[in-house]
């Protein structure tokens, strides 16, 4: 019979083993200095991919030159060029900041300060050419937003703007409990909630999905899990779990964030990190280019076409070594 989609309780163990694959093979995540390839290559997708969710236009290579070579291809708005340069810098300081964190949080795993840093960096180059029509020049970037805000078309109503400050004091607090784990609620819910609660909040005039999403990475990263990227054809399954979680209803949210998480350990993370000869789950070193899907090489390892071991738990490991022989030879009779 043909597997069906794997239980969210699946999605959430498989990332629980791929952290600790991560912290016992290879000692934890990799900081920006040591691994530059990994975190670059992180940098530019979620740069494009984080914008085009809020209607953005630049496609991915136009984001690449931008961002590498300051050349402004295409015929887009000006805006559209620092929406991307200034969601860009402020993933830079939060892969920094979150790997190897200086003295924003005095022990804390997130401070009020970071908050507004990274809105202030995400938002101000945008807001230097394009400005909020209706901002107070009080609500300039960093600072929490002056005016009512109306309900969205699914319902959710942000708090009075005279509450920000203390709401967002409380959610800072809950934000450290992630720290501690909890019996009653996975942590990936548990992260989906705090990610909810932060949009629910709506601290600022403009610019809070992209704040909140690079808020949950610098959360992520000072947990030690690299970050979720929510790629723009996810955009509306994306938005429909977060609509359920304004009910309460985390699961949808949690699973989309855990799968987000556990495909940029894999895709980016883990094959650029060990020497050839390594053993990684075959997941990592999967080449949809070279036509070599994870499937296939469980096929290949299955079928003894391809070096590996499986291990106790199932998971077929390999190593870049015995994957560029299987590649080499997969059509040699």
């Amino acid at each position: 019979m043909p597997r069906g989609r794997p239980s969210r309780q699946s999605v959430y163990a498989r990332l629980d083993e791929a952290i600790a694959d991560l912290n016992r093979r290879l000692g934890g995540l990799p900081s920006p200095v040591e691994a530059e390839d990994i975190w670059s290559d992180l940098w530019h997708q979620e740069a494009h991919h984080s914008t085009a969710i809020e209607g953005n236009t630049l496609v991915l290579s136009q984001v690449r030159k931008l961002l590498d070579e300051g050349r402004a291809v295409g015929d887009k708005e000006l805006r559209e060029y620092m929406e991307v340069i200034g969601y860009a810098d402020a993933a830079q300081w939060v892969y920094g900041q979150g790997v190897a964190p200086g003295d924003w949080t005095t022990g804390r795993l997130l401070s009020l300060q970071e908050v507004r840093s990274v809105h202030y960096r995400v938002m101000t180059p945008v807001w230097n050419v394009a400005p909020h029509p209706h901002a107070h020049p009080s609500e300039s970037p960093g600072n929490w937003r002056e005016h009512e805000i109306k309900p969205f078309p699914e319902g959710m109503q942000p708090p009075p703007f005279t509450d920000i400050d203390a709401l967002m004091r409380d959610w800072v607090n809950s934000v450290d409990d992630l720290r501690s784990p909890q019996e009653d609620e996975p942590f990936a819910e548990r992260l989906a909630r705090v990610h909810n609660a932060f949009e629910c909040i709506h601290p600022f005039l403009d610019g809070n999905g992209r704040t909140g999403r690079l808020l949950l990475n610098l959360v992520l990263a000072r947990l030690g899990y690299p970050p979720a990227i929510i790629f723009k054809n996810e955009r509306t399954k994306y938005l429909t779990a977060m609509r359920k979680a304004d009910n309460g209803h985390c699961g949808p949210l949690g699973e989309h964030i855990a799968r987000a998480v556990t495909s940029n350990l894999y895709r980016f993370v883990v094959p650029a990190v060990p020497g050839p000869a390594r053993l990684v789950p075959l997941a990592s070193l999967a080449d949809e280019k070279a036509g070599l899907s994870a499937a296939a090489l469980r096929v290949a390892a299955h079928r003894g076409r391809l070096r590996a071991q499986k291990q106790p738990d199932g998971t077929w490991m390999s190593s870049r070594k015995w994957v560029a022989e299987y590649q080499a030879n997969r059509y040699r009779r």
